[in-house]
């Protein structure tokens, strides 16, 4: 097989495999492998070669993704009747199903252009298929379904054809009800996007038709404007087409298969089979082989539904098809009669020796005859090849959607390339001229050991004859040389053999550096000093790990040694290269290798051409994760020039957000930056796997899920660390927030509503008040859906711009969860606030427009507020601000200048407003307060800040409060003499504790509560151990939310809600109970209120007499925080001696 990429651009495909777990995806992918030879046909299935990991094989699920190129010959007969073959070359990737390495699906679905979907025709569409489904639909990749195991319905099921045929119509219809509730989610968000640009078209309308009723006083202008409008409201929404969504077996976009048994097949194949003997067209057989078509026996017409008359007549898929697998199965399997089985293969026309026909080994054979018959590989490639568009296709519809989401979602159309870059984009552009750009999704560690230039190359038998005969000169030559320098004695006097025994020695034991060195006057085995440094220079640990880029080249070609331009992930388009928030976001890199991905193998190339996908070297010290390339042309770029067209291809969105925390340190302590290099490393080579150094100093990786957190325990101890670790107990986030309760205790201040809270520092110098409200149930699911629209804000941006890069805990803001929310522009974010604001009730009435901040980290479900009735410009109309003078052209730094000087104005001219004449004096007492002000608000908002990333009860982050500052005043004297002392750092300082703790305060006036991080549970189990498993889910605090029956069986779907904290060693614990009858499937779902004070003790006469002082029934919220507070080393309120009675002295 070639080993290059040496194929025509309309001939390649780029696949990934995606299902839910153990549907059988590896297995699946061996059959392919065996049509390149790469592995035998009868390992296929049993095989699972692309898991290369030890763990992978003994757990039975696949961990990382793996790809592969295969080739593969198309014959196909043209409308003449002459048959061609041409070559095409399909990269596929093999992905996990397992939710916690979900996101190895999000950095494959990028690389690729289809996705074959596997579902196991038993269990159906499980949680992980919906996941993956919504994975393709996202990234617009052409999904091809594969109905896998089939061989089940026919050995385990033991169902007959007609009842196999209902089941899989039905599997067909779930995933397709999938699909139509994606398709029904856009198209509400089309019609909501529709809506809005209308209403802003027919608002700037009005408004030119008032401008032009002023300027004009005639009625013909007016009367046009009104034409206008009306003609812009008759203007209807254009629907969008839905039919190619969906799955249906006579479109050739249904594969039905069993991988472990290497057979699939389309409706095609049987069409072209029974063609010719029915004398039918082949596409109109296609076309009635799925569906209610029966043949009529007397007329051998094929009749629909409505023409049975009453006949018990099969479907055409009963009777051509499954009737006919169903034959060979139970002649090889149940039958064993060996001339049965030669009438079958004589009948299909397959070899099969007559020792396999009379084996014994019954499932080899099945296994023989189905390859043969029904090639899985050739099933497969045609679909592929037929379905699934080449780069040159897919690249003009999922181009746009990477670089200008928002202006493709809202357009009919696709959108027109608008300069050379995203036209060889849009083209998929192979050409060496063209703008080179690729896109590395994920980064992934190899041993160095592992890589094609680190082994020893197999040489032809070519080869090894002109390698021997060189050397055979070389000695003769060497020989004859010394016999005329000593006369036939050696220099050490030893008569050389005249035998010739020399010759015949191995060649690895002769020395021929040693006369090399004779010949330059140094004596054998003493090697000069600079032979001494060259081998130091070059050491090769080949223990060592190397870090490839996981990547797909976009447009033009990228070979070796070639230097490109890197742009990570937060480089923002619209200011060029070398602006400040970019400049630490590009940087110049060297590719070194690019390897071909063979499944376990790497093959060393020299150049890959648009369209493919490849793993290139040279990338571990600049791209942390993902990141984008681009040079000009194949020939590289030098330097970073400011008119670079760079462009960013984005980050991977993952669908499981790390929730699962452990810190680590070495046994050794000597080993501790091994642990710290390994950690580095595990960092930039697992995509969900996050790395960081708590402000405790310990060193903590999130994980999502418990066998990831095992994964990455192993991976540092044996190949990255390379140490025995040491791991804590599992580190849960929680949330802290508060509610109105009826029994709680009376507010802190008197005569004040509950929540205020008066503050002062340094015995009165500034005064302040505070008041906390928890927000309405319906803003903070709000808030928390639009975390990253707050965080885009340029406004509260630009305060982050010097700081380091994202870390987990900015993240901690909002509470992360699988379901995908509309993205907001700012605009619409505040329209819909205000919105919501107004109907939560008149003391949230207009409150949109009165919030400084939001927190923690400014992007959190926290607001902090001005009093009712004060009109500053805040945060909304900063935004306001800035969006219009960057729709007048102004650079993002300008326009956050103009917001900048409008609030100075605003605060300025209120502060003037208290002087009452304009003197000089008045104007600078004037901006002195106005700085002034300025660090009080700014003390303000950074005690709001801590007090929300750190609450009251265990200094977890704080969701669903709002704060309204309702005053602050100084006390300017006492001011003026602690400025003379130079002292006014000391104030503000003191403000931003003093604010914090007054938050904190306000916050324990309502009833607090805290938010435990939750898992969604799916578990099949059958009937007989349903107890054992509702037994397992409520003792560790579980509840069970919904349970279906499977239609048909006796297995039952249950859906639980179970507490992360509680969730370690749940799969374990539930496989021992029911004899590993059930297994769970557990998806973080997000944070979920305990309806318990941590607080409460018994207090009434009755909760008295029922629990006792001592309250004997546990404060579970209470464990909770006292746990996290035991370990952030926090005050706990414990009683050490409970039961303090005299000790007595027990007698023999």
């Amino acid at each position: 097989m070639s080993q290059t990429f040496a194929v025509p651009l309309e001939n390649t495909r780029n696949v990934t495999i995606v299902a839910h777990v153990d549907h059988g995806k590896t297995s699946f992918a061996d059959s392919l492998l065996s049509s390149n030879n790469i592995i035998s046909s009868r390992m296929a299935g049993k095989l699972r070669f692309l898991d290369s990991r030890e763990d992978e094989q003994e757990r039975g699920i696949t961990m990382e993704s793996s790809a592969v190129s295969l080739r593969f010959d198309m014959n196909r007969i043209g409308p003449d009747g002459t048959a061609s073959t041409s070559k095409h070359l399909c990269n596929v990737i093999d992905t996990p199903g397992h939710v916690d390495f979900a996101s190895e699906v999000s950095t494959a679905s990028r690389l690729c252009d289809g996705a074959l979907v596997l579902v196991d025709c038993w269990e159906g569409v499980c949680t992980q298929t919906i996941a993956v489904l919504r994975q393709a639909w996202i990234d617009k990749l052409r999904p091809l379904l594969v109905i896998n195991k089939i061989d089940r319905l026919i050995t385990e099921l033991q169902m007959s054809p007609s009842e196999a045929y209902h089941h899989l119509t039905q599997l067909i219809e779930q995933v397709n009800a999938v699909m139509g509730s994606f398709y029904a989610s856009e198209r509400m968000e089309d019609d909501l996007r529709w809506r809005e640009e209308r209403e802003k078209r027919l608002a700037a309308r009005k408004s030119k038709q008032d401008e032009q009723q002023q300027q004009q006083q005639g009625g013909d202008s007016s009367s046009m404007s009104t034409n206008d409008v009306e003609d812009d409201v008759e203007k209807e929404f254009e629907e969008k087409e839905d039919e190619d969504i969906y799955f249906a077996p006579d479109r050739g976009n249904v594969l039905f298969a069993s991988a472990i048994d290497g057979w699939a097949f389309r409706l095609g194949k049987f069409a072209r089979l029974y063609s010719e003997k029915l004398k039918i067209k082949e596409s109109n057989l296609r076309r009635v082989l799925w569906g209610d078509w029966y043949l009529d026996p007397k007329s051998k017409r094929v009749v629909g539904r409505k023409q049975l008359q009453g006949r018990n007549l099969k479907p055409l898929f009963v009777q051509f098809v499954l009737e006919n697998i169903w034959r060979v199965y139970d002649t090889v399997l149940n039958q064993h009669d060996p001339e049965a089985t030669q009438k079958i293969v004589t009948a299909l026309g397959v070899r099969v020796t007559p020792r396999d026909i009379r084996s014994k080994d019954t499932k080899n054979l099945l296994n023989i005859i189905m390859q043969q018959w029904l090639p899985l590989s050739t099933a497969t490639f045609q679909a592929v090849i037929d379905v699934m568009p080449s780069p040159s296709s897919a690249q003009a519809i999922r181009l746009p959607f990477m670089l200008h989401p928002e202006k493709a979602a809202s357009s009919s159309t696709p959108l027109i390339p608008t300069n050379d870059l995203e036209k060889g984009l849009y083209e998929c552009n192979q050409s060496e001229n063209s703008n080179l750009v690729a896109y590395v999704s994920k980064m992934f560690a190899v041993q160095r050991s592992e890589l094609p230039e680190f082994k020893p190359k197999e040489m032809t038998a070519e080869e090894m004859r002109q390698r021997g005969k060189e050397e055979r000169e070389k000695r003769s030559a060497l020989l004859a040389s010394r016999k005329e320098i000593t006369g036939g004695i050696q220099s050490n006097g030893i008569p050389l053999p005249e035998n010739g025994e020399d010759l015949i020695k191995p060649l690895n034991s002769i020395n021929l550096e040693g006369s090399q060195e004779v010949d330059n006057g140094i004596e054998p085995g003493i090697q000069s000093q600079s032979q001494k440094q060259e081998e130091t220079l070059i050491p090769i640990d080949e223990s060592s790990e190397v870090l490839l880029g996981f990547s797909r080249i976009f447009s033009g070609v990228l070979k070796r040694n070639t230097n490109l331009i890197v742009t990570l992930p937060k480089y923002e388009n619209d200011l060029g290269p070398k602006h400040p928030r970019n400049s630490k976001h590009v940087s110049l890199v060297k590719v070194t290798d690019l390897y071909m991905m063979m499944g376990r193998e790497l093959v060393q190339v020299e150049e890959v051409p648009a369209g493919h996908v490849c793993a290139i070297g040279g990338l571990e010290r600049v791209v942390p994760r993902s990141a984008t390339l681009w040079a000009p042309t194949s020939e590289g770029i030098d330097e970073i020039k400011e008119d670079a067209t760079l462009v960013n291809l984005a980050g991977v969105n993952l669908q499981s957000a790390p929730i699962v925390r452990v810190a680590l340190e070495p046994e050794n302590p000597s080993d501790m930056s091994k642990l710290i290099r390994g950690l580095q490393i595990l960092n930039q080579a697992d995509p969900c796997a996050e790395y960081l150094v708590q402000e405790t100093g310990e060193h903590v990786i999130i994980t999502a899920g418990e066998i990831h957190l095992q994964r990455c325990i192993k991976d540092l101890q044996e190949r990255f660390a390379k140490c025995p670790i040491q791991q804590s107990a599992v580190i849960v986030p929680y949330r802290e927030s508060a509610v109105k309760a009826p029994d709680m205790a009376p507010p802190k201040t008197a005569g004040a509503p509950r929540g205020t809270i008066n503050g002062s520092i340094l015995n009165g110098l500034v005064t302040f008040t505070v008041r906390a409200i928890p927000l309405p149930p319906k803003i903070i699911e709000f808030l928390l859906s639009q975390t990253s629209t707050i965080g885009s804000m340029m406004v509260q941006k630009r305060d982050q711009g010097d700081e380091e890069e994202e870390t987990q805990e900015e993240r901690d803001a909002g509470e992360a969860t699988t379901e995908q929310s509309r993205k907001l522009t700012p605009d619409q974010f505040w329209t819909e606030l205000e919105t919501m604001f107004n109907k939560a009730g008149p003391d949230w009435a207009g409150a949109a427009d009165r919030i400084w901040s939001f927190g923690p980290k400014r992007m959190g479900a926290n607001v902090l507020l001005d009093p009712s009735g004060k009109t500053q410009i805040r945060l909304r109309e900063k935004e306001n601000l800035f969006a219009k003078a960057r729709a007048e052209g102004q650079t993002a730094d300008a326009a956050l200048q103009v917001a900048d000087n409008a609030l100075a104005h605003d605060q300025l001219a209120t502060i003037t407003l208290s002087f009452n004449d304009n003197n000089e004096d008045n104007n600078d007492n004037a901006k002195a307060e106005l700085r002034l002000l300025r660090d009080f608000e700014n003390s303000m908002e950074a005690g709001f800040q801590m007090a929300t990333f750190q609450g009251p009860l265990c200094s977890e982050p704080v969701v669903g409060m709002a704060w309204v500052v309702e005053d602050i005043t100084l006390n300017k004297e006492e001011f003026e003499s602690e400025q003379g002392r130079g002292r006014t750092a000391a104030i503000t300082g003191a403000l931003i504790s003093s604010v914090r703790d007054a938050c904190r305060a306000g916050m324990l006036d309502w009833s607090p509560r805290i938010k435990l991080a939750m898992y969604t549970c799916d578990i099949q189990a059958s009937t007989d151990v349903l107890g054992k498993v509702y037994a397992v889910v409520a003792r560790r605090r579980g509840r069970i939310v919904s349970e279906e029956m499977k239609e048909g069986t006796s297995f039952f779907t249950i859906r639980a809600m179970l507490p992360v904290v509680e969730s370690f060693g749940f799969a374990d614990e539930i496989r021992k109970r029911t004899s590993g009858a059930a297994s769970p499937q557990l998806i973080f779902s997000g944070f979920e209120t305990l309806d318990q004070d941590p607080f409460w003790v018994p207090t009434t006469q009755e909760e008295l007499e029922d629990l006792g002082e001592k309250a004997d029934r546990a404060n579970v919220a209470k464990g909770y925080v006292d746990s996290v507070r035991k370990r952030k080393g926090m005050f706990i309120e414990r009683k050490i001696v409970e039961f303090a009675e005299k000790q007595r002295t027990l007698k023999k």
